[in-house]
């Protein structure tokens, strides 16, 4: 056994005390507990905890997964936002399918949510884009994500002069930048147990409203 497989097996899992969760207290629609477990994570002080994978797929069904911030979470879905032209945009333009992941590790706790995504009009992306910081923004008005760079020094001076342009009209707004919401079809909440008594709970879309059951560990 390698020195590091060592270390890895040797690491603790599902430290502390983890909160309880019976399915059968839950409520018809996955949004509402969704927003439990999100606030329960914030009480709880987890860092950062809407941040979570985003996964998506090219035109030959090459997987890509990165880590973003949750935007709103409502009846038009999950909401997420980045530049039409960036990897992720050009690949949900082509394949408009995306599965989110997060996990609140003191809780130990995993939410799954997949299915279509839909783009928000021109005016609510505009509108996100405005209500991010001024560093933010900036970055994004360059529309250069996951391009070459050749020298950090590039990227300040190009930074530099994006601010500037923001500076002279703070309402400018970069013409690719996009709120997605992936409309789920399953939604599933994962309850980690110190005894591996996992719990796993999915929501599957049945319109006009959804269905519930659970999976084995």
């Amino acid at each position: 056994m390698t020195d590091l497989r060592r270390l890895l097996r040797g690491i603790e899992v599902f430290e502390g005390d983890l909160p309880t969760f019976d399915p059968r207290e839950t409520p018809d629609e996955p949004v509402a507990l969704f927003t439990n477990w999100l606030l329960e994570a914030v009480r709880a002080g987890v860092r950062e905890p809407h941040a979570m994978t985003l996964s998506t797929a090219d035109a030959a069904g090459d997987p890509s997964a990165r880590v973003l911030i949750l935007k709103d979470v409502g009846p038009d879905g999950w909401q997420f936002a980045s530049d039409a032209g960036s990897p992720k945009g050009r690949e949900l333009a082509g394949r408009p399918y995306a599965a989110l992941t997060f996990y609140w590790s003191p809780l130990a706790r995993q939410v799954r949510i997949r299915g279509p995504v839909a783009t928000a009009d021109p005016e609510v992306s505009a509108a996100d884009f405005r209500a991010r910081g001024a560093a933010a923004r900036a970055e994004a008005l360059l529309a250069r994500q996951s391009r070459p760079l050749a020298d950090p020094a590039e990227r300040d001076a190009a930074v530099a002069g994006s601010l500037a342009r923001i500076e002279a009209d703070p309402e400018l707004v970069s013409p690719g930048w996009t709120l997605y919401a992936v409309r789920p079809r399953t939604v599933e909440f994962w309850q980690g147990d110190k005894s591996r008594r996992h719990t796993r709970l999915v929501y599957e879309s049945a319109p006009p409203g959804w269905t519930k059951h659970l999976l084995w560990p």
